[in-house]
């Protein structure tokens, strides 16, 4: 009886080891990679952390994650060298068109390209301890920024623009990282910041002084064309999952896609296409990570539009599961078109302006003046 016994738990043990070797054969991973993300506290770090423990234990792939609060922060590992990925935000957008940060000199339009971006809703929160019900409350209240994070930045200006506002009429008040930002939301040290509705802080808020998401609904037409003005990346969302949120009681946000999983245009395609299959088959062992995880179904998270053009080996895979189609195809061509048109436009910028003798610190508005008067 004792031997059987052994005897079928070591069978057992032989067949899940061959099992798991089995699954591990049909994609092929470095044994190592860095990938960046959001810093701790945000969702993006949580989804990180949930793919990266999955791909570890059906693929053996050792994944170290290096949190920033910056775009700058996430995306310059990635330039360097010194990470394969990154989960991103709306930065890639204005990394590709060489804004915001990425218009100073040292930068320049970037070739980024993206694996998987999850469908995600974005809006401002406000303290429950404050009588701020709506957008048109916002004049004169204190809402938070984070220095070096355009991504964030431009999700708190298009909500600012619903209303037919600008920061100029709220009261800004600058954090060093998101993350701190979040955590002078819970501590009641300010009143409004944007999230995405799985943010980890806003539980602790809900423990604390509350909060309730502001709503932009879909049926308000003007106040969308002011958002469409200020960024086309963003619709209407419902969104029925996350916190404070539930089916009976939804959010109307701004849908767009967070986090993108993001590399450089030149990256390894066959790596990419077999990382794409690694996500797409360990995907139930990550899916219930937050609520928004079972949003990563190639389904959702493989089809455009992105804030960067899809690397080819994540098309070649999506294909092959039958997701991607021409209509991706000609959103793809178009929007890698526009990069090598800002890309030529910056060549033709910098050699004018080293004949003209502009500065490091003018070429940034020297930049934006170029790009207007010469777009094509």
């Amino acid at each position: 009886m004792f031997r059987s016994t052994i005897l079928k738990t070591a069978a057992l043990a032989a067949a899940l080891v061959c099992g798991q070797a089995a699954f591990a054969e049909e994609v092929t991973l470095p044994r190592t990679m860095i990938w960046t993300s959001y810093d701790l506290g945000s969702s993006g770090y949580v989804e990180a952390s949930a793919m990266a423990d999955a791909l570890d234990k059906q693929f053996g792939t050792t994944i170290r994650l290096t949190p920033s609060g910056t775009a700058i922060g996430r995306l310059l590992p990635l330039v360097r060298g010194r990470a394969s990925y990154g989960l991103m935000g709306n930065e890639i957008l204005f990394a590709s068109d060489a804004s915001y940060e990425f218009a100073a000199r040292d930068w320049g339009p970037q070739d980024l390209r993206v694996l998987l971006g999850r469908p995600a809703g974005v809006g401002l929160v406000a303290g429950g301890d404050t009588d701020i019900e709506t957008p048109a409350d916002l004049p004169g209240v204190s809402v938070g920024f984070v220095e070096a994070s355009p991504s964030t930045t431009l999700n708190t200006e298009a909500a600012l623009a619903f209303a037919g506002l600008t920061p100029d009429d709220v009261e800004k008040i600058m954090y060093p990282g998101y993350g701190a930002m979040l955590a002078a939301f819970v501590a009641g040290e300010v009143d409004v910041v944007p999230v995405t509705p799985a943010v980890a802080a806003l539980r602790e808020a809900e423990a604390g002084r509350g909060f309730r998401w502001l709503d932009m609904p879909g049926e308000d037409t003007e106040g969308w064309a002011r958002i469409s003005d200020r960024s086309s990346l963003f619709q209407p969302r419902t969104i029925t999952v996350g916190a404070g949120i539930s089916e009976d009681n939804p959010a109307q946000l701004m849908g767009y896609s967070y986090p993108q999983i993001t590399t450089l245009a030149t990256a390894d395609e066959d790596e990419v296409y077999n990382l794409v299959k690694a996500l797409d088959l360990s995907f139930p062992a990550y899916k219930d990570a937050n609520a928004d995880m079972p949003l990563w179904v190639l389904e959702e998270s493989g089809t455009t539009p992105s804030g960067a053009p899809f690397h080819p080996g994540a098309i070649r895979y999506l294909r092959e599961r039958g997701i991607w189609d021409d209509q991706d195809d000609a959103w793809n061509d178009k929007r890698i078109a526009a990069i090598e048109t800002t890309k030529a436009l910056w060549a033709e910028a910098v050699k004018e302006a080293d004949a003209s003798g502009v500065s490091n610190d003018d070429w940034p508005a020297f930049w934006e003046d170029y790009r207007a008067s010469h777009a094509r």
